[in-house]
Parts: C-alpha cells; sequence; structure tokens
C-alpha cells in the first residue's frame, strides 16, 4: 500500500497559517510515501515567499517533487519572468520538476506555464511541444506494471470547478500521455479538489486536482488530497482542514 499527499496552491504571501501547519502535522504524523506539491508555492514569485516555502517543504522531511505555478513567475518584474524566471527557486532546485519512483508508482512532471503567451491572460496553461516530448519521455521509460502519474500545475482539461485553466495544446497533451501509458494527472490551480475519469480512445485517465492552502478558497475550505495505491488500483480522498475527508 502506498499513500500520496497531493497539495498545491499554498500561495506563500497569501497562506493560511493554520492550514500551513495542519497539513505539517498530518505529513509528521502520518508518514506519506510522498508528498507531491502542484504549483503555486508562492503569491508573487518574491524572494521571502520562496524562502518561506522552501523552509516549509523541506521540514516535511519526506520526498517532494514541486511543479511551477504561474504565481511562481514573476508578473510584475518582466526583466526578470523573461530572462531569470526560475532564478529565486534555487533553494528548491532539487525538487522542482523532479520525477518520483514510489513503491510502484512513477510521478512524471510536465510544464504548464509560460514566461508569454499570445493572450493577455498569461496565468492560464499552456504545454509546449518541447515539455509534452519531455514527458513523454519519462513515461515511455517507466517499468512496465507501474502506474503513471503525470504532475502539472493547471488541468489539461476542464475538471467543472468554478474557476477554469483553459489550458492550450492541454487535450492534445492529455491524449498523448494516455497513449502513452499514463494514468492520471495530478494538478492545482482552480483552487477546489475533483477526481473525474476521462476517456481518450479506447483508455480511462483519471483527472485529480487538489484544493488549496492558501486564503484563497472557492467552492471549498482548505484542503489536500490523499491517494492510496494498492497494486493496479488508487482511490483519492480530499481532506478538508476541520471537516474530516471525502471520497472523490
Amino acid at each position: 500500500m502506498t499513500r500520496l499527499f497531493h497539495v498545491s496552491d499554498v500561495h506563500f504571501g497569501r497562506e493560511d497559517r493554520a492550514a500551513v501547519d495542519w497539513f505539517g502535522a498530518r505529513v509528521k504524523e502520518e508518514q506519506p510515501d510522498a508528498v507531491i506539491m502542484t504549483g503555486d508555492l508562492t503569491m508573487q514569485a518574491r524572494r521571502h515567499e520562496f524562502e518561506a516555502a522552501a523552509k516549509w517543504l523541506q521540514g516535511l522531511g519526506r520526498p517532494v517533487t514541486v511543479e511551477v505555478g504561474n504565481h511562481d513567475l514573476p508578473y510584475f518584474n518582466l526583466w526578470a519572468r523573461f530572462v531569470t524566471p526560475y532564478k529565486r527557486y534555487r533553494a528548491l532546485e532539487a525538487m522542482i520538476e523532479k520525477p518520483l519512483d514510489v513503491q510502484g508508482v512513477a510521478v512524471v512532471p510536465l510544464k504548464t506555464t509560460a514566461r508569454f503567451q499570445w493572450r493577455l491572460n498569461w496565468s492560464k496553461g499552456y504545454v509546449s511541444t518541447r515539455a509534452l516530448e519531455e514527458s513523454l519521455a519519462l513515461v515511455e521509460a517507466v517499468p512496465k506494471g507501474d502506474l503513471v502519474f503525470v504532475a502539472c500545475h493547471h488541468p489539461l482539461v476542464e475538471g467543472g470547478t468554478l474557476a477554469t485553466s483553459h489550458t492550450r495544446r492541454g487535450g492534445e497533451a492529455l491524449g498523448a500521455l494516455a497513449q502513452a501509458g499514463a494514468h492520471a494527472v495530478l494538478t492545482g490551480h482552480v483552487h477546489d479538489p475533483f477526481d473525474i475519469e476521462h476517456e481518450v480512445g479506447e483508455r480511462t485517465v483519471r483527472l485529480i486536482g487538489a484544493g488549496t492552502l492558501s486564503e484563497r478558497v472557492r467552492a471549498k475550505p482548505p484542503s489536500f488530497n490523499e491517494i492510496t495505491v494498492d497494486g493496479a488500483r488508487f482511490s483519492t480522498r480530499a481532506r478538508f482542514m476541520g471537516e474530516g475527508s471525502v471520497a472523490l
């Protein structure tokens, strides 16, 4: 039995301190096999926000992989956004887009952020050809029989939540990942949890979204997902601060 904690959108700078501490206590007490963080660690990609995020993640004491969210790219400093967008991530370098292999589960990163897009709202998702090719190569290298979970910030297709991702080339990426053998895509961005099945040809892929540990809640209170893997089967529970958990 393997347990993964899937957390997202902590937004240090606008974090819910009680929720952050609650999650840290659950990790310390329950010792999941790994933590998957699907982006938006910070609110405005400021240095002190990254420092707080790094301290928090390193303090969890578990294997961690971190995806880059749209809030983790400098927004007001255009020089930093275009020339050195990941400079402030250096304290987290070992965790960023880190593939994980955990007891029969391979976690594969997929980048869905962009420094520039040909549309006004740069917060939405985008999958580049290069990013998809890199992820497909990792999926294809996973040992036969292992589950493949792809981790990225933006939902590749909409999950029925209040917020949207409008990820360009997301459907194409989901189809390619499914055909390559992905079993689930883990995401954040929309601040509400979900777990839905999506048919791609003859394959079924699970789309699993995590909520938020920030003050910027939407339909649901602060939460994280607990994913339990038993052989070829896996289930998701959204765990809400102060309100127990719900199977998704």
